[in-house]
This record gives C-alpha cells, structure tokens and sequence, in this order.
C-alpha cells in the first residue's frame, strides 16, 4: 500500500500502520446527478427532508471513514469524536459537494459539528431557512407586566442536599450541615490541624460545610473520556451535572435546548484544582488547560448542551453568584438571549482557604457561622452549586414553564475607596439596596423578608444589619418588620454559592408561606442597635405573613474584592385561567386519561436506570397522592430519551411501585418492560389483518384524540358510498350496528382505526420509513404511504371485504398451525391439490 500510489486512501483505523511519503489529499467524486435528491427532498415535509439528509450526511462519512454501514456514525455524534480530522472532513465537503450540487466551504464539519446539525445546514442552503430572525435588543428596563421570572431550579449543598426541596427540609426542621473535613481529596488531614493560628499550613477548625460526592462523575453520560474527565475540575462537572437537573427541574428535556439561544451565567472563586499537574494520570495533562479554567465553568455547559447565548463567569468572589444573575436577568430582560441558567459553584480542592483564613483569626472554632449573634466569632467556609433557569414572564407563560417566582429587582456596586480592600462598606451595601428597591419600582415596606449574607463575623454583621436598619427598616408599620436571617447559620459560608442558595432558600419560602429560623442566634449581637428600625431577627420560624401584596424578599451577597449584589425575590403570580370554547378539545393528542399510564424511565447505564426507579419509589413514598397520567406524561415529555429504558405500566400506584422495585433490584414483573436502544436505525409501521381486534377499539380515542377522530370521521365518509352500515356506530357499539363478526365489517372498520393511528403517530412525531401490511393492512400501508388516496383505499377494502364475505365465505377454511413450512408441506402432501398453505406469518 505504501508503494502503490494509485491504491485508494488507507482506511483511518490503519493509517498509523501505512505512512505513504507523499502527501495525502482529499479525494473528490465525480459529480453525481443531483436532480433526483431535488425532486425526492421536494416532494417531502419540512422534518422530513432533515431526516433524509441526515441518512445523507451518515452515508458519506461512513463511506470517508471506511465503514460498511452508517451505524457507528450516530446522528447527533461529534465528528471530532469518530475520527475525522482536517483532511477528512475536507473530503466529507467534497462528497457532500457531488450528492447536493451545493459548494460547501472546506470548514463544514467543524462549523456543523454533527450530522444532524450539518443535515439542518444543508436543507437550509437547499430550501432557505425557516428560522425566525433574532429579535432586536430593546435595551435597559424592565417591564413590570412582563418581567424575568424563575422556572427552574436545581443545587446541591452541605448537609446531603441534592435537590430545592431537600433545602427546604433541612432548613425548616432547622437542621445543620456541617460535618468534618472530606477524605476524598488528598488532604493530609493529620497534620491539618493545629489549635495554634500562627502555626504556618494549619488551621484551627476541624469542620466545615462540604458536598458529598464532589469528586464523582458519571463522565460517559455527558460523552467525555475519562483522561478529559479527571482534568476538569469538580466545579465544571458540577455545574454540568446541575445544569442538567435544573432543565429537567422546569419540566424541559435538556437535549431539546440544543441550538437555542439560552444563557449561562455562572459564579466561581477558586482556581486550585490540580496545581500539580503530576497528580494526573498520563495524558491527561492535555486537556489540564481548559478543564481548570475559570471561562470553561460556563462554557463548558454551553458546548455540552449546545447552548448559543452569551456564556460568562463571574469572579467578585462571595458575591460572584448574585452578580452573575444580574447580569443573566438582565440579559433576558434585553434580548440577549431567551433563557439563562444562572448560579454558582464552589469546590475546595485544596484546603488552602482554611489555612489562609486561620492565620487571620477569621474562622468560627466550631465550625458555626453564628449570623447576627452575640456569640458570632467567625464564618465557615463551605461548598456547594445551585442554578436557576430565567425566563421573561410571557414566554414562560406561553411555553407551559411553572412560574416559580419573579426577579423584581437587582442591582451591583463597589465599596470603592473603603476602609480597607476585604472590609464591608455600610454606605455602599445602602445605595446597592437603594438601587434594587429603584430597578424594581418599590418601596422598602414593600419587602417581608431579607436573606442576609450575615457570615458570622464580628466586624461584617453588625455593618450589614445597620445598612438594613438604615434601609429596609425606614418608613414601615412598626408591627410589619423587615424580617432578618441567613442560611449560612445552617450551612456555613458556600462562597461563590452563597447567593444563589439564599435565592433558593427565600422561593421555597414563599412557596411554602413560612420564614425559616436562624440557628445559633437566640440572643442578637449587641453591636447593633435594633431599635433604629423596623427590623427583627428570625430566632424562631414563622408564619409568612400575608401584607396585601405579593410576598417578596430581598437577597444580599457582598464580595471580599468589594462588589455588592442585592436582589429582590417576588412570590409568583397566579395563572390566569385561559377561557377555551367548549367545543374545543382538551387533549391535542396521544394522551393516557384512565386504564393503564405508561412510566418511561431511561438512563445512561443499567445501574443509572436501578438509580432512576429507586428515586421514582421515593417520590412516590413522600407524594402519596401523586396521579399516575400526571406523573407518565411528565416523564415522557420532559426528560430525555437515553440508551437503557424502562416502562411500567401503571394502572394504580401499588402495582407501579412494585414494578419499580422489581426494577431497582433487577426482578422481572408482569407490569415492568426493560430495554436497551441500538444504534440509530429506521422506523416501520406494520399493518396487521384479521385477528388484532376486539369489541370497543378505538372507542376512547374517539373521545380524547382529535386527530385520532378527524381522521376516523373521513374514514367514514369515504367507506359511506360502499356500505349498509356506519363506521362511527360500530365503533362506538351503537344500537343496531353489525358486529365485528362479519368480515365485511371487520375489514374496514380494522383498516380505518389502521389509518388514523398513523396519523396520530405521526402528529406525535413518530414518522415511518417505510411501511408493510398483510390483508386490508397491505391496503392501509399502501394508503399511509401515499400510493392510494383515501376514498380509493376506502373502495377496495370495502369490496374486497365484501367478496370475501359473498363468494368465499362458507367454501373453505383456515387454521393457524405452529411449525415450519417444510413440515406442513410434508404433512399436506396426501392431500395435494385440496389442502395448501395460504399464508406464512
């Protein structure tokens, strides 16, 4: 091969083995007629044309690569990934090239990195684009009747919080989340500690706030290897990992947002992951550049959710996540992009905060942060990630998002020239608190509540509770007090976290209508007088008291480099009742509404998808009044379809939990189906003939499916002419219609509940490939495919059945033997010319 110059390209996966001394080129097809793809994609719909020409694209970079089918090339797979690098691509160009008659530039593989998104390029350089044009940035302000508003959430924090409500949990049942230093991360935790502050590479503290599993990572379910996986630092995974949650969270499958121009604002401090590059395994050093970098926290979750709205990370260190949603709300609120994930993360991979804080005497002994107590002696640094996904008002109105609350208001700003670089600025922190109050058109009485940073430092508390009494606590009714706490008494300090987690924490407290107490703060510090304002401390959870408007809070985060953030939470409003006419049908398509709902769980793995059914039991165990259709449409829609499957068929919650236990432990059950997706493959409708009936068959669908029955009701007009009989009454079993004993009925009733299942598939986006039938199901294929109109199939089936039912009827008969065709024939040869095989199933 290395001699002969004439031979064809070596196969990639031998290329290493065969190094030719000249130089490669890409080579180029004879152009090929192109007219027949023109005419084939002309006659097809919109979705149609991309699934041909993705078959396209596959087909010709399985041909570049040296396949013999288009299998290992999955649609939605990298290029980069199956091994295409600068010269192959270029003769992926060219082959494309030949099959469309389109001049494609040499970059098209890296610009459209997947099949199916090169396939989207090519039908819109084929046919034009039918993708709206973006809409123009209207600049600053907001809309009071269409603000930004939260639709989603997600966040994992100390205490084993994996979720919004297992915060709720812990703080209403006023729970604490410290815990002692991680195993897991190399720390020589025998000579960490010295009770001594001066001791140079010891601290005084023993616990701190940490996340459990911070250094796992399911890296196959995002489709990184894993040298790439243990370059990146825990932070980029976790907000990944969270990114993911918070979609699902707001009822939205993730890989659905792939291409649209959703943002992602994220907070981050620490950069001290793998300072030596020698505690990674060999090869991994190549990807160290990028899987510590501060932009790739953001960034990284963009490019792995194909996300194409701005992607920035913020760094005013414990005020990083706030800014950040600042800036995401303001983003939505102009243009920029439709939706934002917003949040932080924080992940010490190094004790190095600890020792550095120790030195300065800035640590709580006890690992407590005691906001606003007179017994406060220092913060705790913790960990943790939290998102929210932002949306404006109407557009999540209009896309079924559950409202969750409203970001009023937000505002930034600087100490400035302070009394100090890291000191807290009290006139600064009241102008940031102004100016919210300002962006969000309030007044200070129209707050309830404030969720302080309040990290439990002598010096820091006592400056932002006197900007609060100085602020919030003006000009308000003497028995409606602004209301004072702070998470961190419950989970310590989570840094680039701590903003965010207070969001969460306040809209599950408006959700909830209760104020959650502050720990640790029985007796208020000294340091501050209380009587200046209107302002109290939640030593004890309360009631959230209702005021006349909608309930609202105010979220502070101050960062060490002097950057101030204050945001204004309001409780959701209420959904309007959208008034239908009543003849408008409330179900639009294949909908369970009673009988069996079928569970779909799915998951990246076997023990993903045992995972899955065990966190489904106890969803089910702490909401024992869920509804079965609820809970199958919900996981049908918003979750996304991964390669191991699972469906129960619920009739009632016993026997749905019973199947998922028998799943999570790996038992089969009469109600359970398991599964495991191949590789992309194509789609057949099989259209059966007599024997697939029963009495009452489509009766239901009749009811709740309007395509179902449109489609039916034309069946009928068009089998009218032909018949004695109604196909609406058969099958609906009106008085004095036939049965399906009679074959003349059968037939055409089976054909036209064929024909209209199709079209409800495929209004459900379930289109077929190719199309097969036996009997009158060879006539309905041959109708779903288009090769017989509908009243023209409606004839021949009505007739057919009809001859069936007057000359053949009662002169023969048919049984069903199970066994091969050579022993039938064997069998039946003494009675050869009387007996034969009719058909072969």
């Amino acid at each position: 091969l290395r001699a002969d110059d004439r031979a064809r390209p070596v196969p990639p996966l031998l290329r290493h083995l065969v190094r030719r001394p000249t130089r490669r080129t890409a080579h180029t097809p004879a152009p090929a007629d192109t007219s027949s793809l023109m005419q084939r994609l002309a006659a097809l719909d919109h979705g149609e044309r991309l699934r041909h020409l993705t078959e396209l694209v596959r087909t010709e970079a399985a041909a570049v690569l040296g396949h013999t089918t288009i299998d290992s090339i999955g649609p939605d797979q990298p290029f980069r990934e199956i091994g295409f690098d600068s010269l192959t691509a270029v003769e992926l160009r060219n082959r494309l090239n030949a099959a469309t008659g389109l001049r494609l530039p040499a970059t098209v593989v890296f610009d459209y990195p997947t099949a199916a998104i090169t396939a989207g390029y090519l039908r819109d350089e084929l046919f034009g684009s039918t993708r709206a044009a973006p809409t123009a940035v209207t600049g600053p302000g907001a809309d009071a009747d269409d603000p930004v508003v939260i639709v989603g959430m997600a966040c994992r924090l100390p205490g084993r919080v994996t979720d919004p409500d297992g915060l709720w949990r812990l703080v209403a049942d006023g729970e604490d989340g410290i815990g002692a230093f991680p195993a897991d991360r190399g720390w020589d935790l025998d000579t960490l500690f010295d009770p001594d502050p001066d001791r140079v590479g010891t601290t005084y503290v023993r616990e701190g706030g940490f996340l459990e599993g911070a250094t796992q990572f399911d890296a196959d379910f995002f489709g990184i290897s894993p040298r790439e996986a243990v370059a990146m630092d825990p932070q980029q995974r976790l907000l990944l990992e969270t990114a993911w949650e918070t979609f699902e969270q707001a009822g939205i499958a993730p890989r659905s947002m792939q291409g649209s121009d959703t943002g992602v604002f994220a907070g981050l401090i620490y950069h001290d992951y793998a300072t030596n590059a020698g505690e990674l395994p060999e090869g991994s050093e190549t990807y160290l550049s990028t899987g510590k970098s501060g932009s790739v926290v953001s960034g990284r979750v963009a490019y792995t959710l194909g996300l194409t709205g701005p992607a920035v990370t913020v760094d005013t260190a414990c005020s990083s996540s706030l800014v950040a949603i600042h800036w995401a709300a303001k983003a939505v609120r102009e243009g920029e992009c439709s939706m934002a994930l917003a949040g932080g993360v924080t992940v010490m991979s190094t004790p190095d905060g600890f020792v550095s804080f120790s030195h300065q005497r800035g640590l709580a002994p006890d690992g407590r942060s005691k906001s606003f107590s007179e017994g406060a002696d220092g913060t705790t640094f913790s960990e943790g990630v939290g998102l929210v996904l932002l949306e404006r008002l109407s557009e999540a109105r209009r896309n079924g998002h559950e409202v969750l609350a409203v970001i009023r208001g937000t505002a930034v700003n600087q100490d400035g020239a302070s009394n100090g670089l890291t000191a807290p600025n009290g006139p600064s922190q009241q102008r940031v608190i102004r100016q919210a109050l300002a962006n969000a058109g309030l007044s200070a009485a129209d707050v309830d509540a404030v969720e302080a940073h309040g990290t439990g430092t002598a010096l820091g508390d006592p400056i932002e509770a006197q900007a609060l009494l100085a602020t919030y606590g003006q000009n308000r009714p003497a028995d409606q007090p602004l209301w004072l706490g702070s998470l961190k008494s419950n989970i310590g300090h989570t840094q680039a976290t701590a903003g965010i987690a207070g969001v969460i924490k306040m809209v599950q407290a408006m959700r909830h209508g209760v104020l959650p107490r502050t720990l640790h703060a029985d007796e208020p510090t000294a340091k501050v007088d209380w009587t200046s304002g209107a302002v109290s401390l939640l030593t004890e959870a309360r009631p959230w008291p209702e005021t006349g408007h909608p309930r609202r809070a105010g979220v502070s985060s101050f960062g060490v480099s002097g950057t101030n953030a204050h945001l204004i939470l309001e409780q959701a409003p209420e959904e309007t009742a959208v008034e239908t006419e009543a003849t408008e049908p409330e179900v639009p398509g294949l909908v369970a509404t009673g009988g069996v709902a079928p569970w779909v769980l799915s998951a990246k793995s076997p023990a993903a998808l045992r995972a899955q059914a065990e966190r489904l039991i106890a969803h089910l165990h702490a909401h024992p009044d869920t509804d079965p259709v609820d809970l199958g449409w919900s996981l049908a829609t918003t979750r996304t379809a991964l390669e191991h499957r699972a469906v129960v068929l619920a009739t009632d919650l016993d026997q749905a939990t019973a199947a998922l236990t028998a799943l999570s432990e790996e038992r089969p059950h009469p109600s359970l189906v398991t599964g495991e997706t191949g590789t992309d493959g194509k789609t057949v409708f099989v259209f059966p003939g007599q024997g697939a009936q029963w009495t009452g068959m489509g009766a239901q669908l009749l009811q709740t499916s309007p395509v179902f029955a449109a489609r039916l009701n034309k069946c009928a007009e068009a089998l009218a002419p032909y018949t004695d009989w109604n196909l609406i009454d058969v099958i609906t079993g009106a008085p004095d219609a036939p049965t399906l004993d009679r074959v003349d009925v059968l037939q055409p009733t089976t054909f036209a509940i064929m024909v209209s299942l199709a079209a409800l598939w495929q209004t459900n986006g379930i289109h077929p490939d190719a199309v097969i039938g036996h009997s009158q199901g060879e006539i309905a294929a041959a109708c779903v495919a288009g090769h017989l109109t509908l009243p023209t199939a409606a004839k021949i089936v009505a007739l057919r059945s009809q001859t069936i039912a007057h000359h053949l009827t009662g002169h023969g008969g048919m049984m069903s033997v199970l066994a091969s065709r050579e022993w039938i024939e064997e069998a039946l040869a003494p009675w050869d010319g009387r007996l034969w095989i009719a058909a072969i199933n």
